[in-house]
């Protein structure tokens, strides 16, 4: 079964830094893009910010752009491909529960996605 390993999230003040990391381990993953929707209380899931696998093109939701920082490691020894989004200037309409997806297809809720490979989502709070 594959698995994705998330790691970071937490919380922080606003105007701070968090960084969440996502690995996938022993996949082919020609062709597939990774990255980090998100969901929070009362909203619809949001794909926040994807990377290609092959050439590196990034994707960022308006609301992040220039905030967020996408980008990508692949340990080809051990099979381990990490996707890192470094968040920066983090507001409270951040906050919510963030799900790293390897070729993800989903709908309003990120807990019920179409297709594609998920992590178990990491809390992000971010306070005034």
């Amino acid at each position: 079964e594959v698995q994705l390993e998330e790691s970071g999230g937490g919380s922080v003040q606003a105007g701070g830094s968090l960084r969440l990391s996502c690995t996938a381990s022993d996949l082919t993953l020609d062709g597939s893009d990774m990255g980090w929707y998100r969901q929070a209380p009362g909203k619809k899931c949001e794909l926040v910010s994807t990377i290609t696998y092959d050439d590196g093109v990034a994707y960022y939701a308006e609301s992040v752009q220039g905030r967020f920082t996408i980008s990508q490691e692949n340990d080809e020894g051990n099979r381990k491909y990490t996707v890192h989004l470094q968040m920066d200037l983090l507001k409270p309409d951040d906050t919510a529960v963030y799900y790293c997806a390897l070729d993800g297809v989903v709908g309003a809720w990120c807990q019920y996605p179409t297709s594609g490979y998920w992590g178990q989502g990491t809390q992000v709070t971010v306070s005034s």
